[in-house]
């Protein structure tokens, strides 16, 4: 009774997310809200001191991965809240882009960039700088929307075939079901998604658009500044690979770097001070992400997770995997990912590269599937859950033709 309790307040947040723009209540102000009241409810119908242990450790592991993403995000959002306040991601593409081109161009420009800077750095870094390109060109609404949602979905497809691009790659990785060689293959299928996507979006794209003026204000130390954020996203990728040090405790010693920076250099007194660019930090993204994930952590406890786990092991694998995928885009795919590796499942080689690549992209089908799906809404103010619905059928065909490649070149490329 009490679990059936808990699942319609899920139901109801993501009802709330839906229809922000009806009720006029932010969607991080509701989702904490379900968030934290789910959790009180398992306190209540804990069974003793034992059962209230059991929660409080639960609720204890679930707030350290919440904490350690916070941390993450604050880090790399304070960075990028200063590297935009210069003009320097604006004016780095200013002198790489041309100042003006057809919007289908750039359409297909952007989606290869979020490809492959999501490949080589992490989904949070590869979303802002990713959108922040966008923002620098003077769009219409549409074309705009258009160009956010292939970001998320590139980006996501990016870091499926390296073990530092995606947490849910790393995990199957770990558990030994795939190579290394064997994750390099999914950049294709990735790329094969990505294009299918941008020529889904690019019919009826008509006009040229050019880059908006922006005036060059930056100085040395935002130079060594804009290095630093750089060299961190670098340090992150090999320091993780050679000593798996958390990619968290790499971009903080960055963040801190960038603040030292900030304290020696000679900067005016009327100018705002390094250290208060963290307050430029958009919080309700953060709070979003805090209510997300303490519903999906209640939901892991429940079993829930566990129950979907057994049910995708009474189907045909290449079935479940495109199903797993599209259902990640609803509940978080990690935990979702760790779950289906706790049931167990007798998966030959190429079935775990498409579950890989399913629960990787498939979170894109929905805005709030994915880590770049809730930056993608907290940055461009024109995306909400139901502007971005609107892009699910384009979304839906591009993932099942990058899980069509990827089942298929799997096992032509791997023996039986």
């Amino acid at each position: 009774m009490v679990n059936t309790f808990l699942i319609i307040l899920s139901l109801a947040a993501l009802l709330c997310i839906i229809f922000e723009e009806v009720i006029h209540i932010n969607k991080a102000k509701t989702t904490l809200f379900f968030g934290c009241f789910s959790w009180l409810c398992l306190f209540a119908q804990a069974s003793g001191v034992e059962g209230q242990e059991h929660i409080n450790e639960a609720l204890n592991e679930n707030l350290l991965e919440i904490a350690t993403l916070w941390l993450f995000l604050m880090s790399t959002m304070t960075f990028v809240a200063y590297l935009n306040a210069k003009g320097m991601i604006q004016n780095v593409v200013r002198r790489v882009f041309p100042s003006e081109m057809s919007t289908r161009a750039l359409l297909f420009q952007v989606a290869f960039f979020a490809l492959i800077l999501s490949s080589i750095c992490d989904n949070v870094t590869a979303t802002l700088v990713s959108l922040g390109l966008v923002q620098a060109f003077n769009l219409d609404v549409k074309s705009k929307l258009k160009m956010a949602a292939l970001v998320v979905f590139a980006v996501n497809s990016g870091g499926v075939a390296l073990i530092t691009g995606d947490v849910t790659t790393l995990m199957i990785f770990l558990d030994g079901h795939v190579t290394m060689s064997q994750l390099l293959m999914l950049l294709v299928p990735s790329a094969v998604g990505v294009i299918a996507l941008a020529l889904l979006f690019s019919i009826n794209m008509s006009g040229q658009i050019s880059l908006e003026p922006v005036k060059e204000s930056f100085r040395g130390v935002d130079v060594v500044i804009a290095v630093v954020f750089f060299t961190t996203i670098l340090s992150t990728m090999l320091l993780n690979f050679l000593f798996s040090v958390p990619p968290v405790l790499t971009f903080l010693l960055g963040l801190s770097v960038m603040f030292l920076v900030g304290a020696f250099s000679r900067m005016n007194k009327d100018e705002l001070q390094i250290l208060e660019y963290i307050r430029q930090v958009e919080y309700d993204t953060l709070l979003f992400f805090l209510g997300i994930l303490l519903l999906v952590g209640m939901l892991k406890e429940i079993g829930v997770l566990d129950t979907l786990a057994h049910f995708y092991a009474q189907f045909d694998p290449s079935y479940s995997n495109f199903a797993a995928g599209a259902f990640s885009s609803l509940l978080d795919n990690v935990p979702l990912t760790a779950a289906l590796l706790k049931a167990g499942p007798g998966l030959a080689t190429p079935e775990w590269l498409g579950l890989t690549y399913a629960v990787g992209v498939g979170g894109s089908l929905l805005a709030i599937g994915s880590a770049a799906g809730i930056l993608a809404m907290s940055k461009v103010k024109e995306l909400t859950f139901v502007s971005y619905l609107r892009y699910l059928p384009a979304l839906l065909v591009a993932y099942t033709v990058g899980y069509v490649v990827t089942v298929w070149l799997a096992h032509a490329v791997i023996p039986a």
